[in-house]
């Protein structure tokens, strides 16, 4: 893993971001030192890190509380966490698409918590599987209360639910038309959230492009892809990456002004393209 950041030093890389599977040999300061040892090599790099059930999972086996175990990763050099494995809220669709992950309740609580420390967040929804939209709405209704209380969340990233190389492979996918509608609704509803994001990865270049113009504002991002998970999930984009060029000119062709951004979303001056 410290290959693959050392790998980036020659390039204008901004964030390095960590998220896997839960691993019962690695705890809480196996992954404090892999952070420790990133900042350590490149200190300006933003670190954002570690899902809701990978932060369960390792402050739990650490015996400590979720305030003390995400204060000691903001002490080893934790900046931000990503809104990985919110999937959909409602209970009883958890049980059926995500029982082993950690619940609704511990997802938001974990979220809660690590605002108060001054660690900000962003939040995900899976969408276009065996949800109604009534879910939908319940799950984005639970965020907006908890933004109302908090204020850490940075963005709220809808996630398309892929068909392949799962057990639920037999439902198909929804279209980009409802990709669209959702883009709307969630930006109409999440009015307390300052940023909605187009996961290009996800969704194909193109809708994203078109979802500027239902709500998004954030094509995140140049993506250098290690992981295969999107192609696994049968996405269009087999190893996603784009140049900063690529983005910036799919942004003017839907007709608005390309800005680069840091992960607080604080604009990158010298970095700004003219429209």
């Amino acid at each position: 893993m410290i290959d693959i950041v050392k790998s980036f030093d020659n390039k204008a890389v901004t964030e390095v971001h960590i998220v896997g599977g839960v691993h019962p040999s690695y705890d809480l300061h196996y992954w404090g030192t892999l952070i420790k040892k990133i900042k350590a090599h490149r200190p300006s790099l933003h670190v954002k890190a570690f899902s809701a059930i990978e932060l369960d999972h390792m402050i739990r086996s650490a015996g400590l509380s979720l305030r003390d175990g995400l204060a000691i990763l903001k002490d080893y050099g934790l900046d931000s966490i990503p809104g990985g494995g919110a999937e959909i809220f409602d209970e009883e669709l958890r049980k059926a698409i995500c029982d082993e992950k950690a619940s609704s309740d511990l997802w938001l609580e974990i979220h809660e918590t690590a605002h108060q420390l001054g660690i900000p967040s962003n939040a995900t929804m899976l969408y276009g599987h065996i949800e109604t939209y009534a879910h939908r709405i319940d799950h984005m209704d639970r965020l907006r209360k908890l933004q109302d209380k908090t204020g850490g969340f940075n963005a709220f990233i809808p996630l398309k639910y892929k068909k392949s190389n799962n057990s639920m492979s037999y439902l198909g996918e929804v279209n980009t038309i409802e990709d669209l509608r959702n883009y709307a609704v969630s930006r109409l509803y999440l009015d307390n959230f300052p940023h909605i994001k187009a996961y290009w990865p996800m969704t194909g270049k193109e809708a994203a492009q078109l979802s500027l113009s239902f709500g998004t504002d954030d094509m995140d991002g140049t993506i250098d892809d290690t992981t295969r998970i999107y192609s696994m999930a049968g996405s269009k984009e087999e190893n996603p990456a784009m140049s900063s060029d690529e983005i910036c000119n799919l942004i003017r062709q839907s007709g608005f002004v390309p800005v680069e951004r840091d992960s607080l979303y604080k604009p990158i001056p010298h970095s700004n393209p003219a429209p």
